[in-house]
């Protein structure tokens, strides 16, 4: 299932009503309960010497994990996340990114996720530890909130 910017969220990452924002476009994979993605980022979000600055490294891959609570159906936020940065992310490159679920504790769950150049070289590693708020909203909720 193709999750698309939503229209009515403000949300930097993945919003459509944030003109600002990345509008970022994700897959979700239900057979293997991952999310995946594929994009480039430009010269605007440039950290130095042409490469990706870390924040938005940390952006996409929070991101893409919080995408994993819709396997669950659950409203999470952001409790921790650690980045490993492995190698420099080039602008404007082919890029793909995965993320999944490794551990469910409590409230707390635990995702990893994964930005690949297309060579599928291992670029940067999220591990996120996102804890539940309450259920997911429904369509007509979402329409009238801001997503976390």
């Amino acid at each position: 299932m193709l999750l698309k910017p939503n229209p009515t969220n403000s949300c930097f990452g993945c919003g459509a009503a944030n003109p600002r924002g990345m509008q970022l476009t994700f897959e979700q994979d239900d057979a293997a309960r991952s999310i995946r993605g594929a994009f480039r980022l430009g010269a605007e979000y440039q950290g130095g010497a042409s490469f990706v600055h870390g924040g938005i490294i940390a952006t996409v891959l929070d991101e893409a994990m919080g995408k994993v609570n819709r396997f669950r159906g659950a409203r999470a936020v952001t409790a921790e996340l650690t980045i490993e940065y492995i190698k420099p992310v080039p602008i404007d490159a082919d890029l793909a990114i995965e993320a999944h679920e490794v551990d469910k504790k409590g409230r707390s769950m635990f995702y990893v996720g994964e930005i690949r150049n297309s060579a599928g070289d291992l670029l940067a590693r999220g591990r996120g530890r996102f804890v539940e708020i309450g259920p997911a909203r429904s369509a007509t909720d979402a329409a009238t909130t801001v997503a976390p």
